[in-house]
């Protein structure tokens, strides 16, 4: 069933446990993503960002909707690191039901500025909003906005941020970087800056570029305060390197339907072993 990234979230921050946001960029992707969450029974965000947009149109956009409305698990299309008030009206114009705005390289008061606008237009709509402060690490040219190090969220400035936007949900630094970590750091997220967030700010944590921090970690981070982890990389990595196994140096390897099964399933591997880390498993039958 379709329905808001609130409506989601909100079950999730209740029962302790994190929603995988997964970013898809073609249409097998999606219907993998699906139909794996709906084995999982696990609740489901699927994550679209302005590059993502462009690429699919908004065309496949309004058959993930159609899609969404007949799935046996709870869905919420989001608009993933909105930049800004217009392409937040985009997103309302092409049927999503969750938006990002995200403003976290912006000076505090005007990401409080943008956030409450966006938030202010969502929430007559309907559609549930997502902000961003801190700045979470970038390390390539094909990742979401970030910083060359990672800003952390100040636990002061989340409990304002949330008090004068009114935001449903709240991305939060703690030690991630958007695409792969980079080599010469130790991914370690700092759980007990996590802590003290949640404790103070009551509304869903999200995470985003956990790709390379330990399992044990983001375990971790799910049970004690983060409700919905965004993932890209790591879907999109296995989903193409099988993509180049199979297509291999034959030239007569060409139909879809003899190349993308296989890459499917290697992508639905890793998805699934993401819904089990996060708690997701099973969640579906809470909604």
């Amino acid at each position: 069933m379709l329905t808001t990234g609130k409506a989601i979230l909100d079950v999730a921050n209740e029962n302790s446990f994190a929603v995988p946001a997964f970013n898809i960029s073609d249409w097998a992707m999606f219907q993998g993503i699906v139909e794996i969450s709906e084995e999982k029974n696990a609740p489901l965000i699927v994550g679209i960002h302005p590059d993502e947009v462009r690429h699919i149109g908004r065309e496949m956009i309004t058959g993930i909707v159609e899609r969404s409305h007949r799935a046996s698990v709870p869905v919420a299309i989001h608009w993933d690191h909105g930049a800004t008030y217009e392409q937040i009206l985009q997103a309302v114009q092409f049927g999503f039901t969750s938006v990002m705005i995200d403003g976290s390289l912006k000076p505090f008061e005007e990401n409080v500025a943008i956030s409450k606008k966006v938030t202010d237009s969502a929430h007559v709509l309907g559609l549930s909003v997502e902000a961003e402060l801190g700045t979470i690490g970038a390390n390539d040219s094909y990742a979401e906005a970030g910083a060359a190090e990672i800003i952390y969220t100040d636990p002061d400035d989340a409990v304002t941020f949330v008090e004068l936007t009114g935001v449903d949900s709240l991305a939060v630094a703690i030690g991630t970087f958007h695409g792969f970590y980079p080599a010469h750091l130790k991914p370690e997220l700092k759980l007990d800056l996590l802590k003290e967030i949640k404790s103070r700010v009551q509304i869903p944590l999200v995470l985003h570029g956990g790709s390379n921090n330990p399992d044990d970690e983001i375990a971790e981070a799910s049970r004690i305060g983060i409700n919905k982890i965004n993932i890209s990389t790591d879907i999109k990595v296995a989903y193409h390197n099988r993509m180049r196994e199979v297509l291999g140096n034959d030239p007569k390897v060409r139909e879809p339907n003899a190349i993308q099964p296989a890459c499917i399933e290697a992508m639905q591997v890793v998805a699934a072993q993401k819904i089990d880390l996060f708690g997701a498993t099973g969640k579906g039958s809470l909604y």
